[in-house]
């Protein structure tokens, strides 16, 4: 018989080397993908953390040198402002105006009752005709006795002494005249007029009441005022004070006329520092209308001029290095340096610098009190938040 051709087959453990060959390579891709991949998340993570790291922080904005409102207290007073006194001592007979009356110069404001004056008056009078009664004699006299020293029928000793005696009389007649005037004087200022056109802003006595001139009772009887023009005075800060000039406008706000302005210049001031630390200065408005009231308040804006180099910063910009102003400034690699400034005018909400910073620099506003010279930030258009300035010592 012819012999048949025999099949090989591959033999059973060959396969399964083969298969946990493949199955270690799929596990060892698995492994290394898994490595990669949790390596990357780690890399992520500390990249995040990095970032996070990094401080975000918002720019003050920085504004070149200008015109700056200086804005202050300020206190109306009427340009005169007379208390009017009585002179004479009596009781009030009658008043003619009241509070509030407009009145003109040398109108009647009322009248004092004098009885005791009325009588020495009179006295006055009577003094000073028997005066002259004794002038006129003494005259006649004197001149007998020249006629009669003429005729050698008196001595000159004699005549000499007639005509002392009418020297005194003529004295006499003076002085009761110079008494007189005096009395007629004071008689005048039983009737109290106004002193210059103007309002009457207090009346302090009435009808019947004892007018006592020299005590403790002595008040003024009436008060005018000229309010046609105002002065109106400001207690400006000595850092401020150089900068106020005879000529300065500025802009008064009253509480009773919101949303209005009214314009008044400056044409004094003390030209001395007080106790305070401030210089009073005086502005005047005019007033014909009678709108703004003296005594009242207000609000006096001043338009001082910047000096040309100043930049203004708002004030939580600012921080302190060992008590020295400083401000941190973003450079164009985002790092921040810390730069010492030179403060020229303290504004309140706003500080303007001399020195240190300029127009296009990036300022941190409210700077994070662990920020330091070389820090990396982060700029972000939203205004940083944060308090007042902050103090790194």
């Amino acid at each position: 018989m012819p012999e048949t051709a025999s099949v090989s087959t591959p033999k059973p453990s060959r396969r399964l080397k083969l298969i946990g060959a493949g199955a270690a390579c799929v596990a060892v891709a698995v492994v290394a993908a898994g490595v990669v991949t949790r390596v990357q998340a780690d890399q992520s993570l500390k990249a995040w953390n990095r970032a996070q790291a990094i401080p975000t922080v918002g720019l003050a904005p920085v504004k070149g040198g200008g015109a700056r409102d200086l804005v202050l207290p300020g206190q109306l007073q009427a340009f005169y402002n007379a208390p009017i006194h009585a002179r004479v001592s009596g009781y009030l007979k009658r008043w003619y105006v009241d509070l509030g009356a407009p009145v003109k110069a040398g109108q009647l404001l009322a009248e004092i009752d004098t009885p005791d004056l009325d009588q020495q008056v009179l006295q006055a009078r009577a003094n000073l005709a028997t005066a002259q009664a004794n002038q006129r004699l003494s005259s006649i006299t004197a001149k007998r006795w020249e006629g009669l020293v003429a005729q050698d029928a008196v001595s000159r000793q004699e005549a000499d002494e007639k005509m002392g005696d009418l020297a005194a009389r003529n004295s006499a007649v003076n002085a009761a005249r110079a008494d007189l005037d005096r009395l007629l004087a004071q008689q005048s200022f039983k009737r109290i007029t106004a002193p210059f056109d103007g309002v009457v802003t207090a009346r302090n006595t009435d009808i019947g009441q004892l007018i006592s001139v020299g005590g403790a009772a002595d008040t003024a009887l009436f008060t005018v005022a000229d309010q046609k023009k105002l002065r109106v005075y400001v207690s400006v800060p000595q850092n401020n004070s150089a900068l106020i000039r005879r000529g300065l406008t500025a802009a008064l706000s009253l509480p009773e006329y919101p949303g209005q302005t009214f314009k008044a210049v400056v044409v004094n001031d003390a030209q001395a520092v007080a106790a305070n630390g401030a210089m009073l200065v005086e502005l005047q408005l005019d007033n014909p209308d009678g709108k703004l009231k003296p005594g009242g308040y207000a609000q006096v804006a001043f338009k001082l001029p910047s000096a040309p180099m100043a930049t203004t910063l708002p004030a939580t910009a600012l921080m302190y290095l060992h008590d020295t102003p400083a401000v941190a400034v973003v450079g164009p690699d985002s790092h921040v340096h810390l730069r010492p400034v030179k403060i020229q005018r303290d504004l309140g909400t706003e500080i303007e610098i001399g020195a240190g910073v300029q127009a296009g620099d990036k300022v941190v506003n409210n700077p994070p009190e662990s920020l330091a010279d070389g820090d990396l930030v982060r700029v972000t258009s939203a205004p940083a938040k944060g308090g007042a300035a902050n103090a790194k010592g």
